[in-house]
């Protein structure tokens, strides 16, 4: 039981934590792709950018958080998510729309992200510095232990409340962007400018505003990601350089252009790093009088310094086996 539940602490709950903000970063990614057609390189910037705001506001109001039995910074995620948005919105007004309306071709587009992306990590490195912060000011992170009702389970189950919160938070963010898309009108214009965006703006769509409700939603969520990502580890400078690849694998793996698959797409990748960087040993342990040969003291796929190849290796297979990805992409 003992190893079970290290089994859980280690793969389950971590491959759940990384595979839910893969999963975020990775439907705004899609959505993205499949209402402007350009894969956007600073995605993960905004990411990094929405937790820098959610610091911010926690620096400037300490004590809200505690007041409430809440991380300060969660409390004020709903602030981070507008201004990310907003940022996103300026964003592609100031430099994707222009080229947009110039009718250039999207690897264009795609070269200027990059340039996006660089501007906003130097703009980062130069109000935060390059060295880690702690999301928490005034309170803690919250750490809870779960004892397990078995006689032979010495070790409890351990959550942390950002991975509490995200995992709930995800749940809710799930059922909404389903009934978003499904329900609403807006989510339907979203979904027919998906399928042929000519067709959509002749049948009176206004393009201008599914464009910037995209960039709302993707925004927003790059915010709830790295926000949580930054209460439950530390906020970095450099948090982007983590993540892009993985976001834009698990997007890939997915189905690019299918925000369900990408949810998917985020959960395969989250959980195929954990399973590659666990020691298995610690599993076989109970077995080691069984087996053939004997058993090293750590016993992992690959070293934690090397898990950021483990995406590729599923993108490539998925993509020999279906090329599409799990789900069909290029439609909502």
């Amino acid at each position: 039981m003992n190893e079970l539940v290290f089994f859980i602490n280690n793969v389950v709950i971590s491959g759940l934590t990384i595979g839910s903000i893969y999963a975020l970063g990775a439907v705004g990614i899609t959505l993205i792709f499949s209402i402007l057609r350009f894969a956007h390189f600073a995605h993960a910037d905004l990411m990094t950018l929405g937790a820098f705001y959610a610091f911010f506001l926690t620096v400037m109001f300490p004590a809200v958080g505690p007041a409430i039995g809440l991380p300060t910074a969660f409390v004020m995620l709903p602030l981070a998510m507008a201004l990310t948005a907003l940022s996103a919105v300026y964003i592609d007004k100031a430099f994707y729309k222009p080229l947009r309306s110039h009718g250039v071709k999207p690897i264009v587009i795609v070269m200027a992200s990059l340039g996006v992306t660089l501007m906003l990590q130097g703009l980062i490195r130069m109000f935060m510095g390059t060295s880690a912060r702690s999301m928490y000011i005034d309170d803690r992170k919250g750490i809870h232990r779960i004892e397990l009702p078995f006689e032979l389970a010495n070790r409890p189950v351990v959550l942390t409340d950002p991975q509490i919160l995200l995992i709930l938070l995800l749940i809710v963010i799930v059922i909404a962007l389903h009934l978003f898309l499904t329900r609403t009108r807006l989510g339907k214009a979203m979904r027919a400018m998906s399928d042929n965006p000519d067709l959509a703006r002749v049948s009176g769509i206004n393009t201008d505003t599914v464009v910037k409700v995209t960039w709302i939603i993707a925004g927003s969520l790059a915010a709830i990601a790295g926000t949580l990502l930054s209460l439950d580890v530390s906020l970095k400078p450099d948090l982007s350089f983590h993540l892009l690849l993985p976001i834009f694998a698990a997007a890939i793996v997915g189905g690019v252009g299918h925000p369900y698959g990408a949810l998917a797409g985020g959960f395969v990748i989250g959980f195929a790093e954990t399973l590659s960087v666990f020691n298995w040993a610690v599993i076989l342990r109970p077995w080691r009088d069984y087996l053939w040969f004997d058993l090293p003291a750590n016993l992992a796929f690959v070293s934690s310094e090397y898990k950021i190849t483990v995406p590729f290796f599923i993108l490539l297979a998925i993509l020999v086996w279906r090329p599409t990805g799990l789900f069909k992409g290029k439609v909502l």
